[in-house]
């Protein structure tokens, strides 16, 4: 077998087998097909196996090339902390990061903190996904996810960012029509905009209140899997939603919206889950740090 393998082959090997698609690994890595497919050709030709599965839909990792990816994953992460390692010796951190999130936690709380952190540290690259489904961070190769509520996997770490609860809201319009829910049992006999977000269970709202956590079955004629459709949906009036407070705190103030059940909520805190393996990265340290005092300077009423 010929040893020589170039590290920038292992590095297009781990992005093809993530997006599971020639053409979808050239357009992130701003290479031509051909050139990303001719450069796989030369890593099973040094390696003396087939890494793939080739159909015209599809491409798909042989036994011999899902071995191949764990080898090569611990390979790059080798020489990630290796350059970790020297980019922490500099004053300025540098790279990649590449983040997920929710969609309107992403595009209205993320985005503006992330547009600041790249004016403080232009040598810092960020790649952000608006993703309201739950991600995979190492398989899809994600560094980072800003987690809106949820548990996170044992193999994760999770850093708290912020406190946060979803609470129950409702247009004037709508309760002047329909009226105001004075107990959890009511909500089953209103309109309700339920979010289809990430792991959630459709219409079945768990709410704390004062004696432990009740549980009731909504009805839901309007559902979104964008929770600022289902914000607007409620400021239109069709329905009670339940909404981060980082979302609907402005509404309530100017009385566009109003919270029902004040004893009741979910808690909903905001953490940055990252793996384990990134856990000693400069520039994953410093987005961390500068999103929690962020989020901190900026939290709703009541919180920090």
């Amino acid at each position: 077998m010929n040893n020589q393998i170039a590290l920038k082959d292992l590095l297009l090997f781990a992005m093809v087998a993530r997006v599971s698609s020639f053409a979808a690994a050239a357009r992130s890595e701003g290479m031509s097909p051909a050139f990303v497919s001719k450069r796989i050709a030369v890593l099973e030709r040094a390696l003396q196996v087939r890494l793939f599965h080739r159909t015209t839909r599809s491409v798909s990792l042989t036994q011999e090339g899902a071995a191949m990816l764990r080898r090569a994953q611990k390979i790059l992460d080798e020489v990630e902390q290796m350059s970790e390692a020297v980019a922490s010796a500099q004053a300025t951190p540098r790279g990649l990061l590449r983040i997920s999130s929710s969609a309107g936690f992403g595009r209205s709380q993320l985005a503006p903190a992330l547009s600041e952190l790249a004016r403080l540290y232009p040598l810092l690259n960020f790649q952000l996904e608006l993703l309201d489904r739950p991600v995979d961070l190492i398989g899809e190769g994600f560094d980072l996810d800003i987690r809106v509520g949820g548990a996170h996997e044992a193999s994760l770490i999770a850093q708290h960012l912020a406190r946060n609860h979803r609470v129950l809201c409702a247009a004037p319009l709508y309760l002047a029509e329909h009226g105001v829910p004075q107990r959890v049992d009511d909500l089953v006999t209103h309109r309700c905009i339920v979010t289809r977000e990430r792991d959630h269970s459709f219409g079945l709202w768990r709410l704390l209140g004062p004696n432990g956590v009740e549980t009731v079955k909504v009805s839901a004629p309007l559902s979104s899997n964008n929770g600022e459709i289902v914000h607007q949906w409620g400021l239109e009036g069709h329905g009670i939603f339940l909404r981060s407070t980082w979302d609907v705190g402005d509404d309530l103030r100017a009385g566009r919206l109003i919270r029902l059940l004040p004893d009741y909520y979910q808690d909903a805190d905001v953490a940055a889950i990252y793996p384990q393996r990134l856990e000693g990265s400069s520039r994953l340290r410093v987005c961390v740090q500068f999103l929690k005092s962020w989020f901190a300077a900026r939290a709703p009423e009541g919180y920090g």
